[in-house]
């Protein structure tokens, strides 16, 4: 069975109060508006890591210190075209009401798609320990007697709640979270600006990309978690419109709000939250920030639910929930996670190239009519090879800074004699390298019969 097309707009009052279905097995309430998905993805794009990160801009891996105005041009045209993949990746989820690992049957098939549904669940439970971990660590700036384990339990205790009622959670964050997260925004801004700023222009533009790429990583990293909210859209225009106008802006802000306290006030210890708790009242301030990280670590648990839902169908998400929040508190209580953010980063790089087969795929080639998410879906396992492609594309423009990873792709690069040009993206490198590739490998297919079986059925049931 190939995926339909679900009703554009919730004909029925009560469904505005729906939740999420229980199973996969029951079909998607459609109750979110433009308006909740710019809340959703506005509160989402406000994350205490994006000031902590604009380090990563203003000093890119490699590269010598960028100036301010650099390092602002780079994060708005990074997260553009990182929130750009992001929205094209929710409208699918809105056309088929299918949340995004499912989505990926129509892809890889329904076998071949539990290969990335287990790296998207690794980096979810991942992302979701570390926020809980951000959380706990913020709030001990606000209250230092209080221990750390108790501010860990206590977020993934919430975390949890807002798990089992997702679509609430995104009507209360439209609501009010957003009006108090701007009137935070708009303060600390002024209290930072208050400030002499040094010289904008000085430094270099060399790592411009480099830092872009920060960026465009953090964009990204929500592409695969995108459908399971857009399924719930009642149309993919605003879908794409939410996702894009509640994300974009807000990224910018927070990576931007970074750079300002990075060149008025933080000191040589590098401590950009310390900056926002200095400010007068900026504990009330910071104390906001910290509660609405919550909708971070929400998202993750809540999107390990549902890409675990692929594999198992029938589970109730309920279950699921309560034992991913209980495994993520359990790891922030047990992990020294901070080292571990830089194999987060580059286990979410694969999902750059992976959503560029699926666009090609998606939107080009196949134009979402014979998308078969059932479980069902024939193998079509040829399509890992542009995905594999953009992969080490990815690795050999930017392998991270994860050590013994990086010396393996120095190594490679020495070996074929490639010197990455100092213009070169690797998102965009690696974006365009699997794209490309999935157009080829979709004219060998038709030339050749020799294409996988799943392949092959698919081609049948397009020309039939």
């Amino acid at each position: 069975m190939t995926a339909t097309v679900g009703p554009s707009v919730a004909s029925d009052p009560t469904r505005r109060r729906a939740e999420v279905p229980t199973t996969l097995a029951e079909p998607a309430p459609r109750p979110l508006g433009t308006f909740d998905q710019i809340g959703l993805w506005g509160n989402l794009g406000v994350s205490l890591l994006g000031p902590v990160a604009a380090v990563f801009v203003l000093q890119p891996a490699g590269f010598p210190a960028m100036p301010f105005v650099g390092a602002f041009v780079a994060i708005v045209v990074g997260t553009v075209l990182g929130t750009l993949l992001l929205s094209a990746s929710a409208v699918p989820g809105a056309q088929t009401g299918a949340p995004a690992m499912v989505l990926l049957r129509g892809l890889l098939g329904a076998r071949v798609s539990y290969l990335p549904t287990l790296l998207n669940v690794a980096q979810c439970i991942g992302w979701g320990t570390f926020e809980l971990v951000i959380i706990a660590e913020s709030a001990q700036r606000l209250a230092p007697g209080i221990p750390r384990w108790a501010y860990v339990v206590l977020a993934g205790a919430l975390t949890t709640l807002m798990a089992l009622r997702p679509l609430g959670v995104i009507r209360v964050l439209r609501r009010y979270a957003v009006a108090a997260v701007a009137v935070v925004t708009v303060y600390l801004y002024v209290q930072l600006l208050r400030h002499a700023m040094p010289a904008l222009t000085t430094g270099s533009w060399a790592g411009f990309w480099a830092a872009a790429d920060v960026a465009i990583a953090v964009a990204v990293s929500w592409v695969p978690l995108a459908s399971d909210y857009s399924r719930h859209s009642r149309t993919p225009r605003a879908a794409f419109l939410g996702s894009f106008l509640g994300y974009a802006p807000t990224q910018v802000a927070y990576y931007t709000l970074g750079l300002v306290a990075y060149a008025a006030v933080v000191r040589s210890d590098g401590d950009v939250l310390g900056a926002f708790v200095a400010v007068p009242l900026g504990s009330v301030a910071f104390a906001v920030l910290v509660l609405r990280e919550l909708d971070e670590s929400f998202a993750n648990v809540y999107s390990t639910v549902v890409s675990t839902q692929n594999l198992r169908p029938l589970a109730d998400r309920r279950v699921l929930a309560l034992v991913v929040g209980a495994l993520t508190t359990a790891l922030a209580l047990a992990l020294n996670i901070r080292d571990y953010q830089s194999f987060l980063y580059l286990l979410g790089s694969v999902f750059v190239p992976m959503f560029a087969v699926f666009a090609v795929d998606y939107y080009l080639l196949r134009r979402r009519h014979a998308w078969n998410v059932s479980a069902q879906a024939p193998a079509r396992s040829s399509m890992l090879l542009p995905w594999l492609a953009g992969f080490v594309a990815y690795q050999l423009v930017n392998p991270g800074s994860v050590s013994w990873w990086v010396r393996a792709w120095t190594s490679v690069r020495d070996a074929i004699g490639f010197t990455p040009a100092t213009w070169m993206s690797a998102s965009v490198v690696s974006f365009m390298v699997a794209a490309a590739g999935t157009g080829l490998l979709a004219l060998v297919l038709r030339r050749s019969v020799g294409g996988s079986p799943g392949d092959a059925a698919e081609m049948n049931r397009q020309q039939r």
